[in-house]
């Protein structure tokens, strides 16, 4: 594909949810336009509530300024895949050196009745952060539906049914990252960033627009191109399981976070990560086949834990 973008397409949300025809089938060929390109888009006039959004970062910084002793009182569930991750613990696939990063993970609540209620990590809850329960409970939904119209936007241009994302994301091991990156210490390991260049493994994660700047990916020019939009506007990114059934005609494109230049403080960012069913199989598309897939059938699950041990988190 010849050059075509100088910065990541910047899409407005409203003209898919509210747009006549036209303005829906124009969306629908931008957004496959920018992730063919780029494999990021970044979305304005979305329908999440900016006083939401900011509450949320609110009681993120809350959390993450509690006591280290107090938030390890949160740690350990699920191989990580709940509660907190003490700084420094998580690495890039391929990358020995831990990012400068603490987080939180929130999943799906699913009822008992549910069958993947015993396969899915249960949440965690801080007790010492009053409403973080219920404020991000919400903001999960907010995000998840918002996601599901992002993928049904792509369902056109990959020539699939419109509900064929929402069968294969229905109580899906879904993730909200709550993340923190602090102040880069004195003595930390040149070699350490706060996110190693890395692909995300999901399907997409849409990604609230960060507190300070340091995101970048790779661009096909092989440089590093800093992706920045306007605060509460959600950048939206392919990750491998999308690639892997597109075969790879929408990349998942190396991305990182870099330490700060010149004023050293916290970075807040708030990923949603979102998974199929782990039972899924993920499988080239028929629209995308063209001379043959290039990889095997894995369910989805075995997709994941392939991941989660090469970045230490299993």
């Amino acid at each position: 594909m010849n050059k075509k973008y100088d910065r990541v397409p910047e899409l407005s949300l409203n003209t898919y949810i509210n747009g006549n025809e036209s303005e829906r089938k124009e969306f629908c060929e931008q957004l496959w336009d920018g992730f063919q390109y780029f494999g990021f888009i970044i979305l304005k006039d979305h329908p999440i509530p900016e006083s939401l959004l900011n509450k949320a970062y609110k009681m993120s910084q809350d959390f993450f300024n509690l006591p280290e002793s107090t938030k390890k009182n949160y740690a350990g569930v699920g191989g990580g895949q709940r509660g907190y991750t003490p700084f420094g613990t998580e690495n890039a696939k391929g990358n020995a050196h831990p990012d400068l990063k603490e987080f939180w993970h929130i999943g799906r609540d699913l009822k008992e009745s549910n069958e993947n209620y015993s396969r899915i990590p249960q949440n965690l809850w801080p007790e010492e952060v009053t409403e973080f329960k219920s404020t991000f409970q919400q903001l999960f939904k907010a995000l998840d539906d918002t996601g599901n119209i992002m993928l049904e936007a792509l369902t056109p241009s990959l020539d699939v049914p419109k509900d064929y994302f929402e069968t294969l994301t229905r109580d899906g091991d879904t993730k909200l990252r709550l993340l923190h990156y602090p102040p880069i210490p004195d003595d930390a390991d040149p070699n350490c960033v706060r996110a190693a260049a890395h692909e995300d493994i999901n399907l997409i994660t849409v990604l609230v627009a960060a507190t300070q700047t340091g995101l970048e990916l790779l661009d096909r020019d092989g440089k590093w191109l800093p992706v920045e939009t306007q605060a509460n506007n959600l950048i939206v990114d392919a990750g491998d399981m999308l690639a892997r059934i597109t075969n790879d005609i929408v990349p998942a494109t190396t991305h990182r976070v870099v330490n700060p230049v010149g004023e050293n403080v916290s970075r807040y960012s708030m990923p949603f990560f979102i998974h199929p069913h782990p039972d899924s199989v993920l499988k080239c598309i028929p629209s995308c086949i063209g001379d043959g897939a290039k990889y095997d059938d894995i369910t989805a699950h075995e997709a994941l834990m392939e991941r989660l041990r090469e970045i230490g988190l299993a």
